[in-house]
C-alpha cells in the first residue's frame, strides 16, 4: 500500500499499434477505466 500522493508511470508503447485502448485505475474505493487514442 503506498502513501496518498502523486505517482507516475512509464508507459512503452513501442510494441502496441496505433489505435483506441482503455485503461483502468483502482484503488480501495476508486475504480476509472478511461479511453485513450494512441497514434504512431
Amino acid at each position: 500500500e503506498q502513501k496518498a500522493g502523486r505517482y507516475e508511470v512509464n508507459f512503452d508503447a513501442s510494441k502496441l499499434a496505433s489505435g483506441i485502448y482503455m485503461y483502468r485505475l483502482e484503488s480501495n474505493n476508486f475504480l476509472s477505466i478511461k479511453k485513450m487514442i494512441l497514434l504512431k
